[in-house]
């Protein structure tokens, strides 16, 4: 079987679109090296951390000024030519005429933000996300959502019919499977020159990520634990650092904007909490790195964080400081129930282990075959 995959974003984006998309070629091909992987992409950034499986073969454009065009247009010339088997576009769109070619196509949606937070977009991104996004999910023969969120969005929003959708719940990179020894926890603190004991936010720093929330809540209750927060920085990070100064809680408060990913396990396991109140997301995969890691989740309520992290973890109002500062008191506090979430936790991640996501996969993927 030979499957292509739009991997635009697998060598050239370094957050959750790209990491979903080096997981889902990473798991496919090592559980079943016998395909062939087709991997369809514009360029090559190579400052991304990416192996090429063996069982993958990199498609370029031929000329490099007509890399757009080509990841619009070209990819479907260059898939009935290399007659794959099934086309699977990674992140929310296909290439513009695909579904005259006969090639069976899946796609993944990952969420449907844009429309539910209008506010969070430019005007000219919305309109573009919508026209692309909807024309792909209309002629997709089979769609991949990443939560139930997300696929009862495209339901009530966009009409999409549920038979034609499938939940596929995203997994995480091994290395945060793997418990770390003492030393190798202790060397990445060093290393970022960080305490021993830290809350721990994971995520671009933006407005929707809602760090702030995080630092209203350590001044509603006092809390002296410090803080951690890794991700790409924007323009949000100024409001955050206007609030830490306000308060003088900069000896607090440490904002880490360029953290090697190989160095993300450590933090994870060196925290006492993992905290992430996003206001919306379409899967939270930094809840499930939290998860395979063994530290307790406080997360956000109203959209799918509950499917990320499970009963165990505890859900907060994303607007409401004072609960938020509530639970992080009381999971610091209480070791038993600490013990429990991590436990609990890590048995509820397992529905994100890389046997199941490949087997969900396969089964789709020879199901629209078969049917086509």
């Amino acid at each position: 079987m030979r499957i292509g995959y739009d991997a635009k974003r697998a060598f050239n984006n370094h957050r959750g679109l790209g990491n979903y998309s080096r997981e889902t070629i990473r798991i496919v091909a090592s559980h079943f090296p016998d395909l062939q992987l087709d991997l369809f992409t514009p360029k090559i950034d190579s400052s991304i951390r990416f192996d090429c499986p063996k069982n993958a073969t990199v498609i370029k454009p031929k000329h490099s000024f007509m890399t757009s065009l080509w990841r619009t247009f070209g990819i479907t010339k260059e898939a009935e030519r290399r007659q794959l088997d099934l086309y699977h576009g990674l992140s929310h769109e296909l290439p513009v005429g695909i579904e005259k070619t006969g090639i069976p196509t899946v796609m993944t949606m990952h969420d449907l933000i844009f429309i539910r937070h209008p506010k969070l977009y430019p005007f000219i991104d919305r309109k573009l996300y919508k026209t692309k996004y909807l024309h792909s999910c209309r002629v997709a023969d089979h769609i991949i959502a990443v939560s139930q969120q997300t696929k009862n969005d495209l339901i009530e929003l966009w009409g999409i019919d549920e038979v034609k959708i499938s939940v596929v719940y995203q997994g995480c990179h091994p290395a945060f499977c793997q418990q770390l020894s003492e030393n190798q926890k202790e060397t990445v603190r060093r290393k970022y020159n960080l305490p021993e004991t830290f809350l721990l936010n994971v995520g671009a720093i933006e407005p929707r990520k809602n760090q702030l929330l995080i630092l209203k809540a350590l001044k509603a209750r006092a809390i002296e634990t410090p803080l951690v927060i890794a991700g790409r920085k924007t323009d949000y990070l100024a409001e955050l650092q206007q609030f830490i100064e306000n308060k003088k809680i900069q000896n607090q408060v440490f904002i880490l904007p360029n953290v090697d990913f190989g160095d993300l396990p450590a933090l994870y396991q060196s925290a006492s909490v993992f905290i992430y109140p996003s206001q919306f997301e379409g899967f939270g995969i930094p809840v499930v790195e939290a998860l395979q890691s063994g530290i307790p989740v406080i997360a956000a309520k109203g959209s799918c964080l509950e499917e990320s992290g499970g009963s165990s973890s505890r859900y907060v109002s994303s607007n409401d400081e004072a609960e938020l500062a509530e639970q992080i008191m009381i999971v610091l506090r209480d070791n038993e129930l600490r013990d429990n979430m991590i436990k609990s936790g890590k048995a509820y991640a397992q529905q994100f282990s890389d046997k199941a996501i490949a087997k969900n996969l396969l089964n789709i993927y020879t199901e629209v075959i078969k049917t086509k």
